[in-house]
């Protein structure tokens, strides 16, 4: 009767969101209620386990999810991403731009807002787009999705990565070791995949882009992205937004990030420092908590090196970098609007992070992990695929029926948690066996969707073929790593 209140809850959960439009926060809390009492742990035992399981994610990865969104928002009011994405097609050239793009959407990003990174990058993508042919919008508009969610689940910081490794309490320098491999070769791999597809006439221009949307979008003629082109470019896909989840659980309204962001040529009297240092605040931690999991690995002990290199000093001395380079760009007022915006969006994203360590705390309490933990206790070499492909398959399955990227990872993670110890397979590789399984079908249940083909002008039907297949493509092309992973791990 444990796994069927446990499938109750969870199918409630989504019901709640999906059906009743009901916030991801309430409808995580009624489901942890509901398992609590229908499992029969009791009243006191039930709020328990539901403020135990919050204040134990928080103090894992509270700090690094505040952090990390701080960052993000301050870089992005000193238009720093916007420098960044001109940079890349001048440097690369249309040909290879598709590859440029989602390679450093996957890896320098994950620290900013998806839909931030898409109001970003949709300019690019579409000015780059005729300059491939026919199938040029297609192609660059794939790249983006990709590379963007790639980065959200396996590279640190992203925020469904660094939740899935609070977890499933795996460090998050092993985390990010794996993850900087996982993220751009899944990327490119499904880039790749996906030109392939376009050759064979997959996409019909005529029955895929919304010309009078295109039309409207096509303003952009310089390289750069400017902030007046983003700001109306976002505006046009909230216009278009509709009310379902997005990549954090809420709607498009409550992700928004100021983006009254002045681009390099419009802070005028200010000094603004070259493109390398722009980006020290994403680039510093990286390397701290990489160079700090590479001397653990390497048996290195050493008091400043185990400081440095733990994820929260290392994220709070980006966030510092960010600050000073902020104040340094645009002036004191925006760079305190940035600080208020982020810590806003920081607020909501830490509530339905810690209510998904709740859902796995109360699910711990009621027993379940021994009623599942006989699903994963055999040692021999199939039943490791067996545990990989569950783990992916839970967490497609709720991606699919929740739309949210990151509610899915926290959810599946958090069901996964408690029988974690008798499951013989390495903690990594079920994280990202969650990762993986997490990205398939992005659709039209996510608000990420419409913003996404309003911003690039596609049909819904384009919108299907390419934002749906890449993260389609991008979950099953990662599974055999993961696999691997979890035969060597």
């Amino acid at each position: 009767m444990i796994a069927v209140h446990t499938a109750i809850a969870i199918l409630a959960i989504v019901l709640l969101i999906i059906k009743f439009k009901i916030d991801p926060i309430i409808s995580l809390v009624i489901g942890c209620l509901y398992l609590g009492l229908a499992g029969g742990i009791g009243f006191a035992a039930t709020v328990e386990a539901i403020t135990a399981g919050f204040g134990d994610i928080m103090a894992k990865i509270g700090l690094l999810i505040g952090f990390g969104v701080l960052i993000g928002s301050l870089l992005h009011t000193t238009g720093t991403f916007d420098r960044l994405v001109g940079v890349l097609l001048r440097v690369l050239g249309p040909k290879r731009i598709p590859y440029g793009l989602t390679v450093a959407l996957s890896t320098i990003f994950p620290s900013i807002y998806v839909d931030v990174q898409v109001v970003l990058g949709a300019p690019v993508a579409r000015q780059a787009a005729p300059h491939l042919g026919k199938n040029g919008l297609a192609l660059m508009a794939g790249a983006l999705g990709t590379g963007i969610f790639c980065g959200y689940v396996f590279v640190v910081p992203g925020l469904a990565a660094v939740s899935i490794a609070g977890l499933l309490q795996i460090p998050l320098g092993t985390y990010l070791i794996y993850g900087i491999v996982f993220g751009p070769l899944t990327a490119v791999l499904t880039t790749f995949v996906f030109s392939l597809m376009l050759r064979g006439g997959y996409w019909n221009a005529e029955k895929d882009v919304e010309v009078d949307e295109l039309d409207a979008l096509a303003a952009t003629t310089d390289t750069s992205v400017d902030s007046d082109t983003t700001r109306a470019a976002h505006s046009a896909g909230t216009d278009h937004a509709m009310h379902g989840a997005d990549d954090t659980g809420r709607s498009a309204s409550t992700t928004e990030v100021d983006t009254t962001t002045a681009s390099p040529a419009t802070t005028a009297g200010r000094r603004i420092p070259p493109l390398g240092v722009a980006l020290l605040p994403i680039l510093v931690p990286l390397v701290l908590i990489a160079f700090g999991a590479f001397m653990g690995l390497a048996g290195v002990e050493n008091e400043a090196i185990d400081f440095f290199g733990d994820a929260n000093v290392a994220m709070f001395i980006g966030l510092l970098l960010a600050f000073f380079l902020a104040r340094r760009t645009v002036d004191r007022e925006r760079t305190d609007e940035a600080f208020g915006a982020g810590l806003h969006t920081a607020g909501e994203i830490l509530l339905v992070t810690g209510i998904g360590g709740s859902l796995g705390a109360v699910i711990k309490a009621t027993g379940l992990a021994d009623v599942l933990g006989g699903l994963f206790s055999a040692e021999a070499g199939a039943p490791i695929i067996l545990s990989v492909l569950l783990a992916w398959f839970i967490a497609a399955v709720l991606h699919l029926a929740i739309g949210s990227v990151s509610v899915a990872a926290i959810t599946a993670a958090g069901i996964i948690a408690p029988i974690l110890g008798s499951i013989g397979v390495a903690p990594i590789a079920i994280g990202l066996a969650i990762a993986s399984g997490s990205l398939f079908a992005l659709q039209v249940n996510s608000n990420f969707f419409w913003m996404y083909k309003a911003l690039l002008g596609l049909t819904t039907q384009g919108s299907l073929k390419t934002m749906t297949m890449v993260t389609s493509i991008a979950s099953l092309v990662s599974l055999p790593f993961v696999i691997a992973v979890a035969f060597l791990a």
